[in-house]
C-alpha cells in the first residue's frame, strides 16, 4: 500500500513537473515571437528615418557623422550602404539566416567599392560597439573584407571560411 502511494505521489509530481516544463517554454516561444516582432518594427523604423536622410540632405545633417571631406552624394550613399547591411544584420539577429547564409550574403555585398568604401569609413561607429553579436559580425566582414582583398581568383563566391557557429 505504501508503495502503491509512493508511485502515485511520484506520478502526480511528474506531471506537474512537466506541466511546469510546458508552461516555462510556452513563455520562452512568447518571448521569441515579442522579440522577433520588435525587430521587424526596429528594422521599418530604422529604414524609415534613413529613407529621410536619404532623401532630404538637412535631416542627413542629424546623423551624418562621416568625415566632411567626403561628397555629400557618397555620404547619402554611405546611408544606404548602411540600410543594406542592418538588413542582412536584422535577418541573421531574428534567426531568419543562420551565420553561413549571412556569410555568403556579405560575400555577395561587399563585392562593390562602395560598400568597401562604407565600410571603411564607419570604422569609428563600429569601434565604439561592445562584445555583441553587432560587432561579431563586424569582425566577420573585415575578416571577409581581408581574405576578399588578398584572394587571387575573380570567383569571389568561393572566397573565405564561413565562421562555424
Amino acid at each position: 500500500m505504501l508503495l502503491a502511494t509512493a508511485g502515485l505521489t511520484l506520478a502526480a509530481h511528474q506531471r506537474r513537473l512537466e506541466a511546469v516544463r510546458l508552461h516555462v517554454r510556452r513563455l520562452e516561444l512568447e518571448e521569441l515571437a515579442i522579440r522577433r516582432k520588435s525587430l521587424q518594427h526596429q528594422q521599418r523604423m530604422h529604414w524609415e528615418l534613413l529613407t529621410r536622410a536619404i532623401d532630404d540632405p538637412s535631416l542627413a545633417e542629424v546623423i551624418d557623422t562621416y568625415d566632411k571631406s567626403i561628397p555629400a552624394e557618397r555620404r547619402r550613399q554611405f546611408f544606404y550602404a548602411n540600410a543594406w547591411y542592418v538588413n542582412l544584420y536584422h535577418l541573421y539577429e531574428a534567426g531568419f539566416v543562420d551565420q553561413e547564409e549571412l556569410f555568403g550574403r556579405l560575400r555577395e555585398l561587399f563585392q562593390t567599392n562602395l560598400m568597401r568604401e562604407y565600410w571603411e569609413a564607419s570604422k569609428e561607429h563600429r569601434a565604439s560597439l561592445a562584445t555583441t553579436n553587432e560587432s561579431d559580425v563586424g569582425r566577420i566582414v573585415d575578416g571577409l573584407i581581408k581574405d576578399l582583398d588578398e584572394a587571387d581568383t575573380d570567383e569571389w563566391w568561393v572566397v573565405g571560411t564561413p565562421p562555424s557557429a
